[in-house]
């Protein structure tokens, strides 16, 4: 029943992500972008705003478009700053969430002795510092934020650790977005 249960909530993300896809195309394409940013007026906010949304595997793809977009009206550094900001709260209610749901639903469907060496791979030996370097190394990538938090969570990494790595990690991903949709 497990699986049948998972295979829907898979099929569900799927089509999520499809829709999410389908309305970065939508908004690149019809000029609706053009006419949001201009009701917003301000590319900081806009940037912060679409920040917000750069973090989750449901909304970065509109949010990838509308960096690109606001890029073209200001500064690639300015753009990249505050769409990193606002990727910082994106990913602590990420952090938040997956620290305190994805843990148990981790360890209701894994057998206690599998939960107990998995959850202890990540204090001891080489996976102590290996999964944060790999948890950031996620965030600065185009990947979605959601696995790399995972595993910074997993880690035990404190919030006030997490907040300048999430912020460091999205300004070059987004600036690295915005300078290669510009020499495309």
């Amino acid at each position: 029943m497990r699986r049948i249960n998972a295979r829907r909530e898979l099929i569900k993300d799927a089509l999520l992500i499809l829709i999410g896809v389908a309305l970065a195309l939508f908004m690149s394409t019809s000029g609706v972008l053009d006419q949001l940013i201009g009701l917003i007026g301000n590319t900081a906010v806009a940037s912060f705003a679409a920040g917000i949304f750069f973090t989750s595997v449901f909304t970065l793809g509109p949010a990838s478009v509308a960096l690109a977009h606001i890029s073209e009206q200001g500064q690639f550094f300015d753009v990249a700053v505050w769409g990193a900001l606002g990727a910082v709260c994106g990913d602590l209610i990420l952090f938040f969430f997956i620290r305190d749901h994805f843990a148990e639903h981790l360890t209701k469907s894994l057998k206690p002795s599998s939960v107990r060496s998995f959850l202890a791979s990540f204090h001891l030996g080489f996976m102590k510092w290996l999964s944060p370097i790999i948890g950031a190394l996620i965030i600065a990538s185009p990947l979605p934020d959601e696995f790399g938090i995972a595993l910074l969570g997993l880690s035990k990494v404190r919030v006030a650790v997490l907040i300048p790595i999430s912020f460091v990690m999205n300004m070059l991903g987004i600036y690295g977005l915005i300078w290669f949709t510009h020499i495309i």
